[in-house]
Formats: C-alpha cells, sequence, structure tokens
C-alpha cells in the first residue's frame, strides 16, 4: 500500500469522480484508475462501485477512508518535523478563526507568516468557537483564534489570552438610543435583540450579562454570523451586542457603550502536547 494510491482514494472519494480525481492530482485518469484498482487487489475490497456513468464509495472504502486521512496527515507530519530539525518550516497550517476576529489583523499577520515561511500553505476554516476547539483537540486544526464569556477559558488545549473587551450596543443610525454615548442593560432589556445561536459562545456572553442584572430580553432573531447580524439593525429590525470594531466599520450602525455590558476573551489555541512546526511558527507572529 503506497501513500499515493491513498491520496488518489481519497481524491475519488471526495469529488465521486475518477476524472476531477485524476485532474486534481495532476496525472492521467488511466494511471489513477489503474494505481485504485491495485489498491483494492490488495486489500481484497471494493473501495468503489463504477459503472461508466456514475461511482459511488462502499462501506469498505467509507471504513478506508479515516485511517486513510490520518496516515496521510501522519505522513506530512514527518516531513515537516525532520525539515523543522534543520530549520525550514513546511507543509501546511490548518488554522480556525471565529467570523469576529478583532485581536489583531490577520491578513496581515498572514502576510507576515508568508513571508517567513513561503513552503507553508494555510487551509483556512470558519467555524464557533465551541468546534474550533473540538478540531484543535482532534488533531483536525493545528491553531484557532476564538471569542470566550470571559471566566470560560478553553480547555484540553494550549492557550493564550489576546485581548479583553467589552461588548457594545449595535444600534440602527436613527434609533433613538444612537445620540447616546453610553445606556445601561435596563434600558436595551426593553429592546428586541438579534443575537448568535443559543448555546453559541457568542451569545453566552451576552446571556450571563443579562441573566446577573437580574433581567430578561427577548431575542427575537437568532443569526449565525455577525455580517447579518449588523444587517438586521441596519434596518431597524433589531439591536445586538458586538465587538466595538465590528460596528465601528458598519454602514447605518452605531455603537453605544454600555455600563456591565457583556464582556468577552479572545484566545488563541494549539494542541496541548505537540503542536506542528507550523503552528508554532505562527503563533510567534501572534501579537
Amino acid at each position: 500500500m503506497e501513500l499515493q494510491q491513498m491520496r488518489y482514494v481519497l481524491a475519488v472519494a471526495e469529488t465521486g469522480s475518477f476524472t476531477r480525481a485524476a485532474e486534481r492530482c495532476f496525472v492521467v485518469q488511466s494511471a489513477l484508475s489503474h494505481q485504485v484498482a491495485a489498491l483494492e487487489r490488495e486489500l481484497g475490497v471494493r473501495l468503489f462501485a463504477r459503472t461508466s456513468r456514475r461511482v459511488e464509495i462502499t462501506a469498505a472504502g467509507e471504513a478506508f477512508l479515516p485511517s486513510a486521512r490520518r496516515a496521510l496527515e501522519a505522513a506530512d507530519r514527518a516531513g515537516a518535523d525532520a525539515a523543522a530539525a534543520v530549520g525550514q518550516v513546511r507543509g501546511t497550517l490548518r488554522l480556525g478563526i471565529i467570523p469576529s476576529v478583532t485581536a489583531f489583523d490577520l491578513p496581515t499577520v498572514l502576510r507576515r507568516f508568508r513571508e517567513a515561511h513561503p513552503q507553508v500553505g494555510v487551509s483556512l476554516r470558519v467555524d464557533s468557537s465551541v468546534e474550533l476547539v473540538a478540531a484543535v483537540r482532534a488533531g483536525e486544526t493545528d491553531v484557532a483564534v476564538l471569542g470566550l464569556a470571559q471566566g470560560e477559558p478553553p480547555s484540553g488545549v494550549r492557550h493564550r489570552e489576546l485581548v479583553r473587551e467589552r461588548l457594545v450596543a449595535a444600534v440602527a443610525s436613527d434609533h433613538p438610543l444612537a445620540g447616546r454615548q453610553r445606556t445601561g442593560l435596563a434600558r436595551l432589556a426593553d429592546e428586541t435583540f438579534a443575537d448568535f445561536p443559543t448555546g453559541s459562545p457568542g451569545r453566552a456572553q451576552s446571556d450571563r450579562a443579562f441573566s446577573a442584572a437580574g433581567l430578561r430580553r427577548e431575542v427575537a432573531f437568532e443569526v449565525p454570523t455577525t455580517d447579518l447580524l449588523l444587517g438586521l439593525v441596519r434596518e431597524g429590525l433589531a439591536v445586538a451586542m458586538l465587538s466595538e470594531p465590528l460596528v465601528a466599520g458598519a454602514d447605518g450602525v452605531t455603537a453605544v457603550r454600555v455600563t456591565r455590558g457583556p464582556q468577552r476573551v479572545q484566545y488563541v489555541v494549539c494542541d496541548d502536547l505537540n503542536p506542528s512546526p507550523a503552528a508554532l511558527a505562527f503563533l510567534d507572529l501572534v501579537p
């Protein structure tokens, strides 16, 4: 069994086509098909059911994929570790971020990273803090940038605090509060809110603040992205609690500071046991 055969199998599984898999792997289709068939003969199972028009992965193929992925990742890590031993950083940096990173300018850091380590590719994943922590623990992501409620640091991963910030109220520019510099939670509790989904870290920050103040609020819109939250605010449908830098750059939306408002902490995290050379190189550049 060869690593290249595993790469071909993964490419066919992910594209659903021998033709597209060959294009992805920069090889002629006949050579790719021959290698997959040779692997099937060696394993004694069919990994794909195929006709002239369709390709479907079999149960045996589904069982083969997770270990094949781990084997390829281990091979890539072995090469990266060997290169790091002589001062070279290469391979792939699997970077996860929340949609509302404000602790640093990500494009600037990535530019500096690529200038310092041109042999490292970057695979970017945007997800919730909960999913990103799980991905780092599972070895699916090398480094992640999170936003969590104060007093709830990530567990099971190596973490470093980047910034603490108090959220502001985002209101439409023609909202009665738009002319004020500061307001309180009691005044905001009468408003209709847009917020992140129930149970998410982004939602927990505001829920905890209102609960601690003994207040209840109406969340009429649950949405997954900052852009959509700001859009609802701009249209006058709701107010939202967000990081001030995100509100400051939005058209038709005004930021109002909130006394005893929600707080969040942004962290950068990586594997607690054995971070990759690319991960360590990236962490060195994060301010």
